[in-house]
């Protein structure tokens, strides 16, 4: 809120160059602000008395858009890529498929390996197991096992994220 839009009673107003001018009423806030030809914005609305200061409100809204945009520029998103892989995948097969891997973890991004299982496959899933220790164990280097390996229906999913 700016200006005439402030309500309370009482404020704490902080000036122009920084210094706290202590407890008042809006209206004297208000009249101080005029004289120094700038705005009165409320800072903190749910500190008691509420904070306000003297400033220049186009060059605060300016301030505070650049900082957004900054801070967005820091951020970074963690893609999660999926690498599904089947109980019958031969070695060199499966070497492709932790390359893959490999490359998705240096990019930043996080890798969910799914092993799918169809049909007649779904009785053997005990013996498939292995296939996601192997992959797990030729990541090591390189990743670690977020969440551990877990049967989801007709697949067996684990999460792999880049190494601290």
């Amino acid at each position: 809120m700016i200006n005439e839009q402030i309500r309370d009673k009482e404020v704490r107003l902080i000036g122009s160059d920084g210094e706290q001018l202590g407890i008042m009423s809006a209206k004297e806030a208000m009249k101080l602000a005029e004289q120094a030809e700038l705005d009165l914005v409320k800072i903190a609305p749910n500190a008691k008395p509420p904070v306000c200061k003297i400033i220049d409100y186009g060059k605060y809204r300016y301030e505070l858009a650049r900082k957004e945009k900054e801070a967005k520029k820091k951020q970074k998103t963690v893609e999660i890529k999926e690498i599904r892989l089947s109980p019958n995948i031969e070695a060199n097969d499966l070497n492709t498929k932790v390359n893959a891997a490999k490359k998705f973890i240096a990019k930043g991004n996080k890798v969910k390996i799914t092993l799918r299982f169809r049909g007649r496959e779904m009785a053997h899933i005990a013996h498939s197991k292995h296939i996601l220790d192997d992959f797990a164990a030729e990541m090591e280097e390189v990743a670690v096992v977020e969440k551990a390996p877990k049967q989801e229906g007709r697949s067996i999913s684990m999460v792999l994220a880049e190494k601290r």
